[in-house]
């Protein structure tokens, strides 16, 4: 199978930096979209940041020119770099893939998740 694992997170003072990783392990053959979401305390999951695999990126309007998303497709790996940290950015962030992998049918495709990352904000 196919498991989706995040790292990266922790606690950060207001104007600091986190890189966050996300590697795809298993019987992954490529990557496609992929993305960051985050989900706050009290609040729905919202996304973040997406790349094609050809590493066109779009961002959530709350984060854009602060967070940078990036691949590297030869280590089935997603990262997304944070800058500028603010409070409001607190919250359990999540990597999403749509991935192709090998099962004993053959070639299959559907989109994982990981199992969440916790970023915390505060001074």
């Amino acid at each position: 199978q196919v498991q989706l694992v995040e790292s990266g997170g922790g606690l950060v003072q207001p104007g600091g930096s986190l890189r966050l990783s996300c590697a795809a392990s298993g019987s992954v053959s490529s990557i496609d979209v992929a993305g960051w979401h985050r989900q706050a305390p009290g609040k729905q999951r919202e996304s973040v940041a997406t790349i094609t695999r050809g590493s066109t990126a779009n961002y959530a309007d709350s984060v854009k020119g602060r967070f940078t998303i990036s691949r590297d497709n030869a280590k089935n790996t997603v990262y997304l770099q944070m800058n500028s940290l603010e409070p409001e950015d607190t919250a359990v962030y999540f990597c999403n893939a749509h991935v192709t992998y090998y099962s004993a049918s053959g070639y299959s495709r559907r989109d994982f998740w990981g199992q969440g990352t916790q970023v915390t904000v505060s001074s």
